[in-house]
């Protein structure tokens, strides 16, 4: 039988960390239950999982809807959207059947891309590859995740360009019902000699709006958070402290009026040790300083209070307080004295 392979692919950046990477996985649990619900799609329907961080892994190989499971999203630093592209591409000629004189291959194939943010590998011999070889035979449609997504990246590879605000109120159950929309029409579509390439649904402009062709490049990778990386004292277990951009705050009085450019808290979450291997060695996003951070969260692992303690070998670590304390990442006592000018530059994730 004939199948419609649909490619899944997802930025599983830092900037993912807490409710985004939670609603995603909750998303492709709801399009598959939905999806199982439509004969056609249930009959032709193929779903595969792709994510990227600094690297790219296939998590789900192509899989019928009754057998399909949603697999548990990974987090790591960096977006390597070179690396994803030249992977969707591998699994493509692994996976799908071409037709032949002697047979009929899958239908056209799928790819939904997801990302939040700009390309911190080289994509340009995946770009080449993709143009040469797979944009006239594959239909990409591409989703940008918020303002900070880079479209000029993503419009060199596709004209299907879409932006979702996942901050809208209500805007996940808008973007889940459209993809799952687009999915079903196009199912009960491949079998139409006059359809033509993808049917995608309406979208719902509250939380979705196409893009054009050509748009602006985003600001910069990390503008919208800052993340950072460190070790529980007592666990040893790695976390992530993750910091959103402040939106519209602004310096009001009768001689200024100035927007503040700062960050606050949104939480502090528990990492495995795989994000070091979804993480490009040596990657950086550069420095922050703790003076534009609004906010704390206590250690997800122990509850320590303080989660953006330094090491002198540059690490983060939690601590209950001022007095000496033992670094998990290089195993050095490390003696913190309260009070006095706390601000310093600290080592910041790709985002």
């Amino acid at each position: 039988m004939r199948r419609l392979p649909v490619f899944l692919v997802l930025d599983v950046s830092e900037s993912m960390a807490g409710t985004n990477r939670e609603q995603l996985e909750e998303a492709i649990g709801t399009i598959v239950a939905t999806l199982r619900t439509n004969a056609q799609a249930l009959d032709t329907v193929y779903l595969s999982v792709i994510a990227f961080a600094g690297i790219a892994r296939t998590l789900v190989d192509l899989c019928e809807l009754p057998a399909f499971r949603g697999p548990i999203l990974p987090i790591g630093g960096g977006t390597a959207l070179g690396a994803a592209l030249t992977l969707v591409m591998d699994e493509i000629d692994r996976q799908v059947v071409r037709g032949d004189a002697s047979r009929k291959g899958d239908w056209r194939p799928i790819v939904y891309l997801f990302t939040d943010g700009k390309p911190t590998d080289d994509i340009t011999p995946a770009r080449q590859r993709w143009q040469s070889d797979y944009r006239a035979r594959v239909d990409l449609v591409a989703v940008a995740l918020g303002e900070y997504a880079d479209q000029s990246v993503l419009a060199t590879l596709t004209d299907q360009i879409f932006n979702f605000d996942p901050k809208v109120p209500g805007g996940f159950e808008v973007f889940v019902r459209w993809l799952t929309d687009s999915v079903s029409m196009q199912s009960e579509r491949v079998g139409d000699p006059d359809a033509g390439r993808i049917s995608l649904a309406k979208v719902d402009d509250r939380a979705i709006a196409r893009a054009l062709p050509g748009c602006e490049d985003a600001s910069t990778a990390d503008a919208d958070c800052v993340v950072m990386v460190g070790r529980c004292q007592s666990t040893g277990q790695p976390y992530l402290v993750k910091y959103d951009r402040l939106q519209g705050d602004r310096i009001s009085t009768q001689f200024l009026n100035i927007a503040f450019q700062g960050y606050r808290i949104t939480g502090a979450y528990p990492l495995t040790e795989d994000y070091f291997e979804w993480t490009r060695q040596g990657a950086t996003g550069g420095q922050a300083n703790t003076a534009d951070l609004e906010g704390a969260a206590a250690c997800p692992c122990c509850g320590n209070p303080i989660t953006i303690a330094q090491c002198r070998c540059g690490q983060l670590f939690c601590i209950t307080g001022p007095g000496n304390a033992c670094c998990p990442w290089c195993r050095s006592e490390v003696n913190f004295q309260g009070g006095g000018e706390e601000d310093f530059a600290i080592q910041r994730g790709q985002g």
